[in-house]
């Protein structure tokens, strides 16, 4: 019998030591997810093999208890889902929406029918678009400029292994030196290197390896095009979206652009009477720069590698020259096939006389609206030297200066002092979100949105040289999209009803502030979230700022979506109703033959 001075007895802890161990190794997982080294493999094997025997409940990761904060009746904390969406059938793996093409139409309508067109509410896809086989994270940047996995693409490239290598320098039939070299003759004329250009519009484009090459010299190119090359531009880190000049409005807002381009982009830009010419000249800011390179520059040397007659290109020519110079537009370059106009900074400072003056007093009031044959007026101004819109700071200066817009109280409700505010709230909220995840603001998570941006405070905060933040203001929401790229920050507008402007899986983290009180009678919580699921990459990073009540209700139908979910209180403590939802897609592969049916879920 032990001797009652013994001690006292060793307490034997009621988790065995396996438990404990499982645990951890869950929770670690939960925050780094099965994210692939290096762009390698399709998940990390360890990561994989344990979440499919445990699974991190939201218990263990202690859900608040909104009840005892709040005198408020608070739904269920853990509410179950009694939705579950099923994976979409594999030939939809790169489903865009608002983008799909029939053949007959597509002919028929020529560029209009590659513009925008929805499909009605009853055709809206409810289930989940799988992954490819053998998808893979894409590499890090600045690698990632350079080398894609094939696997991730909708067309296939020539290929080693999987992964496809751009020729080096961005190397190819738009600039056979490289784009690098391209980009230091634009440079002899256009001030890239002292902060003047910022934000950049390429039409066109291609892979994008003009904005690829213009990032290290801290340029944020958008670029559009109608084709799949939009894939490949996101899949090396580059800003992108589907798109093309034909009937309506482009999604930006007047003066947005420092500089525009196309490189043998094939736009008619002589042709409609010069509308296109004259909506490049709506979005670009007075005193920016707009470079043509390929057909019809110099025709006299290339009309034979062209394949077209010298009639024909020195028409060409000729009606882009007029038409340019009728916009104000002065031409400081032409060589080889690279020829480059200046807007100039005011009215004043040209004879700007036309009959064509746009009438519309709002040039920012664009959303599906039809592009008109008119020239976009000049804001007024006082002497011939200034700035119409007002002259904008050097970047990175121009980030946290006060931009014109709202120094000159264009923007509702929005004061001065309101604009600096904004931006030291957002660095507080940012400081939340890194102690929550460590990988926010590293090159982890490249390609970020911003789906209810506001004036920009979130994407200037986090502004460094390895991410970039598509700002997105929703059409319903003031408009703020101007304030946005007065910042040197790119967006657009968009509806949250309809579908993004881009392929499935091509951003890393997105961010949404007050979206959903902000949609609430609008359209439905479901169609968002699966079209935030679509644009996500597995294993991306959600995080949603809005009111309890309203998370409550994206907390059970991202749970049906798989999403392994965590809500915490939000800067002010548990007393107040805005809360924080993070979140992460699981990685999962649809893997039976008919890609149809059978899904294995990292995370049931």
């Amino acid at each position: 019998m032990a001797s009652k001075n013994a001690g006292p007895k060793r307490r034997r802890s009621p988790f065995p030591l396996s438990i404990i161990i499982v645990f951890g190794l869950c929770c670690f997982f939960y925050l780094l997810g099965t994210w692939q080294r290096s762009g390698f493999g399709k998940g990390d094997k360890i990561g994989i093999d344990i979440m499919k025997k445990i699974e991190c409940k939201d218990d263990e990761f202690g859900s608040l208890d909104f009840e005892t904060h709040h005198s408020i009746p608070i739904p269920d904390s853990k509410p179950k889902s009694k939705v579950f969406f099923k994976p979409c059938d594999m030939k939809y793996r790169d489903y865009s929406p608002c983008h799909e093409e029939d053949g007959g139409r597509a002919r028929e309508k020529m560029m209009v029918y590659r513009e925008r067109h929805c499909p009605p509410e009853k055709e809206k896809l409810k289930c989940l678009i799988p992954a490819p086989d053998g998808y893979s994270s894409p590499f890090p940047w600045p690698k990632g400029r350079d080398y894609v996995h094939n696997s991730n693409l909708a067309v296939e490239k020539e290929f080693q292994g999987n992964v496809f290598k751009f020729p080096g320098g961005g190397r190819g039939t738009m600039f056979p030196q490289g784009a690098d070299a391209y980009i230091n003759e634009v440079a002899s004329v256009i001030p890239i290197a002292d902060g003047s250009v910022r934000t950049a519009l390429d039409t066109g484009c291609g892979v994008a390896s003009w904005g690829a090459y213009l990032m290290k010299r801290n340029i944020l190119a958008m670029s559009f095009a109608h084709e799949a090359q939009v894939q490949f531009a996101l899949e090396r880190g580059v800003p992108a979206i589907i798109g093309a000049l034909g009937s309506i409005n482009l999604p930006f807002p007047s003066r947005a652009f420092d500089m525009a381009h196309c490189s043998h982009c094939l736009i008619p830009w002589a042709q409609n009477d010069g509308k296109y010419l004259m909506e490049v000249d709506r979005v670009l800011r007075p005193g920016g720069f707009w470079i043509l390179s390929g057909p019809p520059i110099n025709w006299k040397t290339f009309y034979q590698t062209w394949n077209r007659s010298k009639e024909d290109l020195k028409a060409e020519q000729t009606k882009i020259e007029k038409l340019a110079e009728s916009l104000c537009w002065e031409k400081k370059y032409e060589k080889a096939d690279i020829a480059i106009w200046r807007k100039k900074l005011n009215s004043e400072s040209c004879n700007l006389i036309s009959a064509d003056i746009c009438k519309s007093a709002d040039a920012d009031n664009v959303w599906y609206k039809q592009m008109q044959t008119c020239v976009t007026p000049y804001p007024e101004v006082t002497t011939r030297n200034e700035v119409a819109g007002g002259e904008l700071r050097k970047f990175p200066a121009r980030l946290l200066a006060v931009p014109p817009r709202v120094a000159k109280g264009q923007i509702p409700m929005l004061s001065v002092q309101g604009y600096q505010e904004d931006n030291q709230i957002w660095k507080k909220y940012i400081n939340t979100y890194k102690k929550n995840n460590r990988l926010i603001g590293t090159s982890r998570y490249r390609n970020i949105m911003d789906m209810n941006a506001g004036i920009g405070s979130f994407a200037a905060v986090i502004n460094t040289n390895k991410l970039w933040v598509m700002n997105v203001v929703p059409t319903i929401a003031t408009n703020t999209l101007g304030v946005v790229y007065e910042r040197g920050l790119i967006g657009i507008y968009h509806d949250w009803c309809e579908g993004f402007s881009t392929y499935p899986r091509t951003y890393d983290f997105i961010h949404a502030n007050s979206l959903f009180t902000l949609y609430k009678e609008k359209c439905e919580v479901e169609d968002i979230l699966l079209e935030m699921d679509r644009i996500l990459r597995p294993e991306g990073l959600v995080i949603i700022r809005d009111e309890v009540d309203v998370l409550m209700k994206v907390k059970k139908i991202a749970s049906g979506m798989r999403w392994d979910i965590k809500l915490i209180d939000d800067e002010d403590g548990p007393f107040v109703t805005k809360k924080i939802f993070l979140a992460t897609k699981p990685y999962w592969l649809a893997t039976q033959p008919n890609h149809t049916s059978t899904v294995y879920s990292l995370i049931n």
